[in-house]
């Protein structure tokens, strides 16, 4: 499931920033304005839609030149996926309550091990894919919206499974929309790596899990 998952987003750097306002009756108008223009320009559904077809169009673009090798394919996703992936928020997601206990040193190695991780699964499952002309993508107009958090329902058709089926991406907006977690058949994507950290960690404890995952980026 979580394969399947992955590659839903696939063929689909944030700080947070908290304004402390003196007199919180008074709008800042400048930010209410920037606000407006960006769901103008950059609404969460059609952002949702540009990162899937984007990549999609660039992965059919190497397949119509030959030119869809692994490394290349591997390149796909880090110049067309990974700026659309907030992996500061889904890192942290990921470890929850112990993501404040671990130092700056700690954190960048689990957003290091959650990148490479989802860079060798994507390039897996697309390089495996090819049937990518069966592939239909739309968005459900009902978005789940509060301040700069959204969620955004695409409803996925394949030519051979006539039943389509929903996934939810859970966005985040900074300077541009981002993804932060996906959401299929219940599961979440961030949810299922913070079982395998919490399950390591309830037996060994988060410095035995630091230095594991060390050893794997390694």
């Amino acid at each position: 499931m979580i394969k399947r998952l992955i590659i839903i987003l696939a063929i689909a750097n944030l700080n947070f920033a908290f304004a402390v306002e003196t007199m919180p009756s008074m709008l800042n108008p400048v930010k209410v304005m920037n606000d407006k223009v960006a769901d103008i320009i950059d609404p969460p559904n059609t952002a949702a839609l540009n990162i899937m077809v984007n990549a999609l169009s660039s992965l059919k673009e190497l397949r119509k030149k030959n030119e869809a090798s692994d490394e290349n394919i591997k390149a796909l996703i880090k110049i067309k996926l990974l700026p659309n992936i907030s992996m500061d928020v889904s890192t942290e997601l990921a470890l929850k309550t112990h993501w404040h206990k671990l130092s700056d040193q700690e954190k960048s190695i689990f957003k290091k091990y959650i990148t490479q991780s989802l860079i060798r699964d994507y390039a897996g499952i697309l390089g495996s894919y090819e049937r990518l002309d069966s592939v239909s993508i739309s968005v459900d107009p009902k978005i789940k919206r509060k301040d700069n958090k959204a969620i955004v329902k695409l409803i996925i058709s394949l030519n051979d499974d006539p039943k389509p089926f929903t996934v939810s991406l859970k966005m985040i907006r900074s300077s541009q929309w981002r993804v932060y977690d996906v959401v299929f058949s219940g599961v979440s994507l961030m949810k299922n790596y913070r079982a395998q950290f919490d399950s390591h960690i309830k037996r060994k404890g988060i410095d035995s899990l630091v230095a594991k995952t060390l050893k794997k980026i390694k």
